[in-house]
């Protein structure tokens, strides 16, 4: 009987409804440990339509969980291809999108219910918010159940879940039962209500347990839940508690090839006996586990240490005997019950080959932990294995944890016993890892200095892929720091010991930090090198290396100017990005695009898109740098409040890293704010500080912007002479042309840069080019450079011929950011709210092909292959949609 929870199975039958029409849901149905979620969901699949196909899985308390645990359960009987490429361990890249496909196509609803996902592996996790950022447009209910009181804040769950697109999220909170139900529940077994409810507080599993235990003393409770399944136990026949005993060993289920090994022929009467008194209970697949993983956890309790680990001995013994194909998902199982048997040859054995699985399924996180675990017996292990767990380790560690200083140190100790060894080959990978770490933690130079090293040991042996990489690596270190002629030089070292090595991932590496010191530096080579690089990364599938590719590629068409390629590349990326769940990237782009707007002189929408970035919490530093260092400036240029703190809080974090890259920029935007508030001493500091760096390795663009700037803040000193051409538009202000300045940066398409060019112009052409300025100065609302033309103006006595200064707010244009129309946008907001083109049609009163075109318009500008697509957009990157404009437009 199902008491107090019509609510709860009500939601459930309507998500599975809604999924029947088109408009799929995550479910995430919540509670504490025995609180009755599983009885809800085993009604819930009672209740369901016919053609409905209810899936299970589960997560298991294992010491380091199965990747894709829930799927591996289902995958056979969901369809045979999944099931392949999960015995396979293909990628991610591979297997979500099929499994995507299975779903799109599926004939009827189809329910996928993850239990205890508090225990979910990395893998799992990444599962969930794959599909649950696509499941509004599909035919499916993902169920996710989960112990509340098991997440906090800092649980990756918790972050998953964060990540999910609300409209498509239903949670169900189930609550103790009521006293009215424990009544209910009491009567029914023929006993006394009197203080069930307060001792048990209404928890359904403590509830049950009680009234199973038998008559108990009048007025006298038992002291807790584990004494109630313990006094049970207690009256069982020795035979059933050795099934209870054995089978509380294995976490999860027991399959029926498993319960004979463990348990002999003649044990089968008792698991049946065992499940007639409501102890254990069997699956569709015939699979035994205790009714409630409370009651195995207490059973498992009463074991002394010594016998729970020869049980575990005798678990993992039965499995190695069994397992044929599915050798590869019952890894961590084995795992589990060798470690529990302290068997450290066996964990030592078998650790390795798990982690090697998870990491291609891209459950890194669970890679590490089970090489975490052999290390625990890392004095058992032979020289050799043992410095492959420590860089192993620290590898898979090293992409899963935040705090690096243990990975660091497993580096060294892999590092200390190679060259025990000898084996010098095996010292060059970890100098370049230990080069990266260092690097991410904004400490320059010890990344140099590894770096240098890594060259240095290889280069004693001969030819090989390490030393290709060493070079690569001490290339890109070169690049960030704008060091470009050293940049290109170990680039292309590494490049041709790439290619007579074949080895294409360095090549692809290395291609695309030559290609941006060649842009960087304004030489010829760099377009077509990145080009090559995005090219071969998208061929052979290395999405990290694609996206760097974009990132770099999309920055040097920014700062050159090329905004059609920009608006190309940052279009390509995101989309990109977003499709393969690249988060970090992700908003590392959409900083470049904010930085593209402000350049345009849209500074609402590059605004609105870096406060987007800015919003998300748990974004690595320098991938919302870009974004930091945009709001600070466009800010100022508004003469918005808090602009300063922005970009003193861009330089404190650019500094941090030591590259030129993050810290000019910052500088350059905290002179013009100086010179817009008139603060002569704050300008000159900033532009004094940027004249000593090394300004032979700066970019071309960021050095005539430092000369312009240097010009119009009247710094006495000279600016020494730059090694390279700077720009036109720059150089044209520089030799007292401002108005030829001004024609380049129109042409250009930079509207701000070219009102600042007017406002140097003097003599008889300079009332006219100051009122061109201030025109242009608010339109954009640009009020502090505005007011500080007119007040030249009056100093230079033209002030007459500037236009009437306006009253009130500024208009502000309505530009989209992907430069939809405004149809275009109505006919978003209506695929946003999953309307196919025929109720849009409707909707809007326009035929259905002139729909279907504004459809197709709507993908092209989000470079989406499809709808999906767009609402994956949408999710991280709201602004994109005209929430308070476009239920007005669709209404009227």
């Amino acid at each position: 009987m199902l008491l107090d929870r019509e609510g709860p199975l009500e939601a459930l039958l309507s998500a599975m409804h809604n999924a029947a029409a088109g408009h799929g849901s995550t479910v995430l149905l919540e509670g504490e440990a025995g609180i009755g979620k599983t009885s809800l969901l085993r009604a819930f699949a009672e209740h369901a339509d016919n053609g409905c196909q209810v899936l299970w899985g589960w997560c298991e308390a294992l010491f380091t969980p199965r990747p894709l645990g829930p799927l591996q359960d289902m995958g056979h009987l969901l369809d045979p291809r999944v099931a392949a490429l999960l015995d396979q361990a293909a990628p991610q890249e591979r297997l979500f999108p099929a499994l995507l496909n299975v779903l799109q196509h599926a004939s009827g609803v189809i329910v996928l219910i993850f239990e205890d996902v508090h225990w979910a592996d990395n893998a799992t996790l990444d599962l969930m918010k794959y599909l649950g950022r696509r499941i509004s447009l599909l035919p499916t209910v993902l169920v996710l159940s989960l112990r509340s009181d098991e997440i906090g804040a800092d649980h990756p769950l918790t972050h998953v879940i964060g990540d999910l697109p609300s409209a498509s999220v239903t949670r169900i909170a189930l609550g103790p039962l009521s006293p009215e139900a424990v009544t209910v529940l009491a009567e029914q077994a023929g006993r006394s209500a009197a203080d069930l409810y307060r001792v048990t507080e209404g928890n359904p599993f403590f509830i049950t347990e009680l009234l199973a235990s038998g008559e108990v003393e009048p007025g006298r409770v038992p002291d807790s839940i584990r004494d109630a399944v313990w006094a049970r136990l207690s009256r069982l026949t020795a035979g059933e508690r050795k099934v209870l005993e054995v089978i509380s060993i294995v976490p999860g289920s027991v399959e029926p090839w498993l319960i004979r090994p463990l348990l002999g022929v003649e044990a089968e009467a008792l698991v049946d006996e065992c499940v007639a008194r409501g102890l254990l209970r069997r699956d569709d697949q015939g699979a035994v586990m205790f009714r409630h993983e409370l009651a195995r956890q207490a059973t498992l309790d009463r074991l002394p240490p010594s016998l729970q680990r020869s049980l575990h001995a005798k678990v993992e013994a039965a499995i190695s005997q069994l397992i044929t194909t599915h050798a590869s998902g019952l890894l961590s199982r084995r795992i589990h019950h060798a470690a529990g048997a302290n068997d450290g040859a066996r964990v030592l054995e078998l650790a390795p080959q798990a982690a090697a699985h998870a990491a291609r399924l891209g459950a890194h996180g669970e890679a590490a932990s089970h090489l975490a675990t052999a290390l625990r017996y890392v004095a058992q292990a032979t020289p050799e294995l043992a410095a492959h767990l420590y860089e192993n380790w620290a590898y898979e560690a090293g992409m899963a944890l935040l705090h690096y200083e243990p990975v660091i140190e497993a580096h060294h100790r892999a590092i200390a016993i190679w060259r025990d060894l000898g084996r010098t080959d095996k010292i060059g990978p970890n100098l370049c890892r230990l080069s990266r770490l260092h690097w991410r933690r904004g400490e320059g130079q010890p990344a140099e200095d590894y770096a240098d090293q890594a060259v240095r040991e290889m280069e004693n042996l001969p030819p090989c892929s390490e030393l290709a990489m060493a070079y690569s690596t001490r290339s890109q270190l070169h690049m960030l720091h704008y060091r470009f002629d050293e940049a290109i030089d170990w680039g292309l070292r590494a490049i041709s010991l790439a290619d007579r090595l074949g080895e294409i991932e360095t090549r692809v590496h290395a291609l695309n930090n030559v290609g941006t010191a060649l842009l960087f530096a304004d030489r010829p080579g760099g377009r077509e090198r990145l080009e090559e690089s995005l090219a071969l990364a998208l061929e052979h599938g290395f999405h990290d290396d694609a996206a760097r590719a974009y990132t770099n590629f999309a920055e040097c068409a920014v700062v050159s100017k090329d905004f059609v390629l920009a608006e190309r590349l940052l279009a390509e990326g995101i989309a990109f990005a977003t499709r393969h769940d690249l988060d970090s990237a992700t908003q590392y782009l959409l900083g470049r695009q904010a930085q593209l707007r402000m350049e345009q002189g849209r500074f609402r929408e590059a605004e609105t898109v870096a406060q987007g970035v800015m919003n998300l919490e748990r974004l690595p530093m320098v991938m919302h740098l870009p974004a930091l260092t945009v709001l600070g400036r466009v800010r100022a240029r508004l003469g918005e409040p808090g602009s300063l703190a922005l970009l003193q809080q861009a330089l404190q974090e650019g500094l941090a890293t030591g590259e030129l890259q993050r810290i000019v920029p910052v500088r350059l935007a905290l002179a013009e704010a100086a010179w817009l508030d008139g603060d002569d001493s704050a300008g000159h500091e900033q532009l004094s500080v940027l004249v000593k760096m090394d300004l032979d390795n700066f970019r071309t663009w960021d050095f005539g912007e430092l000369a312009v700037w240097w010009r119009r803040c009247g710094m006495t000193i000279p600016l020494p002479a730059p090694k390279a051409q700077i720009p036109l538009a720059h150089s044209a202000e520089l030799r007292g042309d401002p108005l030829a300045a001004a024609k380049e940066w129109d042409r250009l398409g930079l509207p701000y840069e070219a009102a600042l060019a007017l406002m140097q112009v003097r003599g008889a052409d300079a009332g006219p080019a100051l009122g061109r300025a201030v025109t242009t100065f608010e339109t954009l609302e640009a009020r502090p450079a505005a007011a500080l033309a007119r007040k030249q103006a009056q100093r230079l006595g033209v002030a007459s011929q500037l236009p009437k200064a306006r009253r009130g707010p500024y208009g502000v244009a309505r530009h989209h950011p992907l430069g939809l129309t405004w149809h275009e946008q109505q006919v978003l907001a209506l695929i946003a709210a999953g309307m196919s083109n025929k109720e849009a049609a409707q909707r809007l009163s326009r035929s259905p092909r002139t729909i279907e075109h504004q459809v197709s318009a709507v993908l092209g500008k989000f470079n989406a292959a499809n709808r999906m697509e767009v609402l994956l957009r949408l999710r991280g990157e709201p602004w994109l949609l005209p929430a308070a404009d476009a239920p007005r437009a669709v209404d009227s």
